[in-house]
This record gives C-alpha cells, sequence and structure tokens, in this order.
C-alpha cells in the first residue's frame, strides 16, 4: 500500500515537473517578492517616504498609492522619518540597497535631500515629489502637489473681505517649500495694504504640540494680534489650542488642508477658514503617472492640483468627516 502510495505520488510530481516545463514558465516566490526561474524578479518594489506620518494628510495619500500599486501586483515600502532630514537621508538610502523600482518623496527639506536623491538617480530609481517641489528639478521625474501659493492667496483675500485691519501672526514651517509657498502668497496679497500687519512669526514644523507654546510666547510679545495665519491645520488646531486655554477670544484663525478636523473647527466656530487640498487626488495621480513612466509614455514634469476655500458659508457643502 505504501509504495503504491509513493509511486503514485511520485508520478503526479513528474507529470506536474513535466507540465511546467512543457508551458516553459517556472515561478518560485520568497520574502522579497516574486522571481522567475532565471532569478529576474517580476514584482516592483516602490518605496514612499514622507516629512511625518503625525498627519492623516499623508496616511490618505500613502493608502491611495498603496491601492494602486497593490493592484498591479507591486509593493509599496512607506517609511516615516518623523520631521528629520538626516532619518529620510537615511531612507533613502535603504531604498537604494534594496533596489527599488521608484520613490515617492514628501521631502523634510527640500534643499537638504539632494545629495541622497543624486544617489538615488544614479541608481536608475524614478523618483517622484509629492506636494513640494525640490530644489534641483532634474532629479525628479514628475511632481504632484497643491497649488500651494494660491492657498495662501485665498486666505488673505477672505481676511482683507471680511476685515479692515489686522494683527498678523504667521506659523511657518521654514525647510517645507509647500508651507513656504503658502505663506508666501498670504503675504504677497497683503503686502501693498499698510492695514494688514505682520506683527509676530514663528517655525512651528506645521505641528500641533509645536503650535501651542509657540503661539503662547507670540502673543507674550504681541497682545495686540487678532489674526493667526498657520501652514496647515494641525499648527492652526494648535493655535486655536492656545487661544482657549488661555480663553483668549475674538482672533481669527486660518488653516490649510481641509482636513477633517479643520471643517470640524469651522463648523463649531472655532476656526475661520481653512483651503481644503485633495490628498485622495494627489495620491491617486502620483500613483498613475508613475505607472506611465513604467509604460515608457511622456508624462507632464508638474500637476498642480486645485484648492478651494472652506468657510462658514460653505461648510454644509462638505463632508465633515473625510477628505477632499
Amino acid at each position: 500500500m505504501i509504495r503504491e502510495y509513493r509511486r503514485t505520488l511520485i508520478a503526479i510530481i513528474l507529470i506536474f515537473m513535466f507540465f511546467i516545463g512543457t508551458i516553459g514558465i517556472f515561478i518560485y516566490i520568497d520574502s522579497d517578492g516574486i522571481y522567475s526561474a532565471d532569478g529576474v524578479e517580476n514584482q516592483r518594489r516602490i518605496g514612499a517616504t514622507y516629512m511625518t506620518m503625525n498627519n492623516t494628510y499623508f496616511k490618505v495619500i500613502n493608502q491611495e498609492i498603496r491601492y494602486i500599486v497593490e493592484e498591479q501586483g507591486d509593493v509599496l515600502i512607506t517609511r516615516d522619518p518623523a520631521l528629520n532630514l538626516d532619518k529620510q537621508i537615511e531612507e533613502i538610502y535603504d531604498f537604494i540597497d534594496m533596489k527599488v523600482d521608484a520613490i515617492f518623496i514628501n521631502t523634510v527639506d527640500w534643499i537638504g535631500i539632494k545629495p541622497a536623491l543624486e544617489d538615488a538617480k544614479k541608481a536608475g530609481i524614478i523618483i517622484i515629489a509629492i506636494d513640494t517641489d525640490v530644489y534641483d528639478e532634474n532629479l525628479i521625474d514628475c511632481t504632484i502637489l497643491s497649488d500651494n501659493y494660491n492657498a495662501g492667496v485665498e486666505c488673505a483675500k477672505d481676511l482683507m473681505k471680511n476685515s479692515e485691519e489686522a494683527n498678523i501672526i504667521l506659523l511657518e514651517h521654514t525647510i517645507a517649500k509647500s508651507a513656504i509657498d503658502r505663506i508666501k502668497g498670504f503675504e504677497d496679497t497683503i503686502k501693498n495694504n499698510n492695514n494688514y500687519k505682520i506683527v509676530a512669526r514663528s517655525n512651528c514644523d506645521g505641528q500641533l504640540e509645536t503650535a501651542m507654546p509657540v503661539v503662547e510666547n507670540l502673543l507674550a510679545k504681541a497682545p495686540d494680534a487678532n489674526v493667526i495665519m498657520a501652514l496647515n491645520d494641525p499648527s492652526a488646531l494648535g493655535a486655536i489650542m492656545a487661544l482657549e486655554q488661555k480663553n483668549i477670544k475674538n482672533i481669527k484663525v486660518y488653516g490649510i488642508d481641509g482636513s477633517p478636523d479643520g471643517k470640524r473647527m469651522i463648523e463649531d466656530n472655532r476656526m475661520t477658514v481653512t483651503v481644503a487640498q485633495s490628498p485622495k487626488n494627489i495620491g491617486r495621480i502620483s500613483a498613475e503617472k508613475l505607472y506611465e513612466i513604467f509604460k515608457g509614455n511622456s508624462i507632464e514634469k508638474k500637476i498642480i492640483v486645485p484648492v478651494e476655500i472652506i468657510n462658514s458659508e460653505n461648510i454644509d457643502k462638505y463632508k465633515i468627516d473625510a477628505w477632499q
């Protein structure tokens, strides 16, 4: 009985191997991916590193990218440098060592990341910049970002429409190009009108927990401030918490993101404006453009995704608990 079983099992194995050999396909799988018999990898590996994952905006972008990458049978490897340039540089070199086919990057420092990107480019890796420019655009195959400059413009226009004068505090992130562009758009729009004055400004890295003490310190230096212009919603929320902790009222707070938290603050009349980005569109477009490059198709070098202002007048048109 045992001998017959063994003979049958051997026969089945031989038939299976003959069949596979006949059609010329043999595949094996290991922990790194899927390979053909000659050791050539078929499954692409794609790296992604964002300035911080302590922001749902980047989580939404990453998830949209993941949907498309995994639909194509490929692997997305996501890293979080936590606003640390040195760590993000290490992540880029890790991706190079992994021999990834492409990297999605939102830079911690749009200038400081250059040497690592140069080495990634030399390794033949496709580089897609997300929601920020990179200082040397020659290193980037495609940039997909919000209209950050116009986001700042929209905040300034709303302020000028609804306030005849203002003493303004700026919350900045001075090494992130997207944040630089937002604040510049705001400043350029108000600069020819002396009724709108910048009375204090400080870096807060776009982080809620950093913005809170920063705002407390700035208010002590500029007690006449009546407007806070924040580079994003997390820093705007930090400003609101600082104001509420001190029981300070009648200060308008402007943010940029269109996050669920920001929209809830507007609905509750605790925040004045948020200018909405669309992380779902940015993530989807980024992934789609990468696969166009894989196919050998030519694509636009830069894609700017429109933004839209959300305030008390139109908040009812938006889903509060979702990103655009």
